[in-house]
């Protein structure tokens, strides 16, 4: 009994790990096939006329595109297995795209899970508010409004 309380940090921890690892980005390309069109909201179009679309593009001047403080909130999963400074598959993350915001959707993308919330959110599936957006729109960001 007691050996297995002292295993147990450590098959905790192992398994965080390795859950923790399963989500991977996919890019908001896949997100478009279920949440694009006048049925869905238009959700993906809305997202594509929209600023965070076009958050690397913004980033001019001095440091801009090169700069990782910048990168952080200008692309999606920034050296966290999104976007990659000059890997040939950043431009699938050059945006503030769904997953910035949703969290990587490798395990919640399917439609059988998405249509089960616990079970999306179980899988990855954040709930964006207002704290999760302070964390680009804050005092640093040149367009931020008290």
């Amino acid at each position: 009994m007691r050996r297995s309380l002292l295993l147990l940090p450590l098959y905790l921890l192992i398994c965080f790990t390795i859950f923790a690892s399963d989500f991977s980005y996919v890019g908001s390309q896949k997100c478009k096939f279920c949440h694009k069109g006048k049925n869905n909201g238009n959700v993906y179009e809305k997202w594509l006329d929209g600023p965070h679309a076009k958050s690397y593009e913004s980033l001019t001047g001095e440091g801009g595109q090169g700069s990782p403080e910048c990168l952080e909130c200008h692309t999606t999963g920034f050296n966290n297995g999104g976007f990659l400074w000059r890997d040939p598959e950043a431009e699938k993350y050059a945006h503030v795209g769904c997953e910035s915001c949703h969290g990587p959707g490798s395990a919640y993308r399917k439609a059988s899970v998405m249509k089960d919330r616990p079970s999306a959110i179980a899988n990855g599936l954040r709930i964006p508010d207002e704290s999760l957006c302070k964390k680009c729109h804050n005092e640093k960001s040149k367009d931020y409004k008290s």
